[in-house]
């Protein structure tokens, strides 16, 4: 047998060592400051402190399907 053929236990690295957590960009309520945090980060404001932080808006377009009452039935629920 050789020594070769087969790898040793954990020499190779995994993609998901390698993923960290997405930092999502928030505002602080009181001072204003942009921060990036990730899931495991407490929700404070890096710069003053502040606990309460506002999720930045996305830039992606989103777009909602509107449907009329009439059209799904629930015509009745309405009067």
């Amino acid at each position: 047998m050789d020594g070769g053929a087969t790898p040793a236990a954990g020499s190779g690295t995994s993609s998901a060592a390698m993923i960290k957590d997405p930092e999502i960009k928030y505002i602080c309520g009181d001072c204003g400051i942009v921060n990036y945090l990730s899931a495991r980060d407490p929700i404070r404001c890096r710069a003053c402190g502040y606990r309460i932080m506002y999720k930045a808006r996305t830039k992606r377009l989103i777009q909602f399907e509107a449907r009329d009452c009439a059209d799904a039935g629930l015509d009745a629920w309405l009067h």
